[in-house]
């Protein structure tokens, strides 16, 4: 609420107005997404969109600041995904996204998402500096992403 106070204080030629929004917009998905999962439901705007437009707009909406080269591939002939299913795909792949925008320091970021007949594979790939065994075996307080990860493709797999 503090946010939105500032943002009706600023002028409307403000600079900063434009970001303010953004993050105004990224923290309403949020909070929703949040309400969703404590009350059991799906959030509708992951699942059942495109995921490669999803994933195309990761890297503006995390606001990534060192510039890496994007890319996302697709490749087969593109399914519908269930909507239960395409929420935990794209959830894993915003974190893994998340990860090696903001970690790994690479210069070059690519998701390809695989639609074959009989399996989808969902894949990310950088050219970073990769992340040590010790923070992949902990699961420090406060840094859910890889053991969350971890969760969710797990119960993809047992469905």
């Amino acid at each position: 609420m503090q946010l939105h106070v500032a943002n009706d204080q600023l002028a409307v030629d403000s600079p900063a107005k434009p970001l303010v929004a953004r993050v105004l917009d990224m923290m309403g998905r949020a909070i929703e997404e949040g309400r969703n999962t404590v009350h059991g439901l799906r959030s509708s705007s992951c699942g059942s969109q495109d995921l490669e437009q999803a994933f195309s707009r990761i890297q503006q909406e995390l606001a990534v600041t060192k510039p890496a080269r994007f890319s996302v591939i697709v490749e087969g002939v593109v399914r519908p995904l269930r909507p239960a299913i395409g929420d935990d795909v794209y959830l894993i792949g915003r974190e893994a996204l998340a990860n090696a925008f903001r970690h790994s320091g690479a210069s070059e970021i690519e998701v390809e998402l695989e639609y074959a007949v009989d399996q989808f594979r969902l894949l990310v790939r950088d050219n970073g500096c990769g992340i040590s065994s010790d923070v992949l075996q902990s699961s420090r307080d406060g840094h859910w992403g890889l053991s969350g990860m971890r969760e969710r493709t797990e119960e993809l797999e047992r469905n």
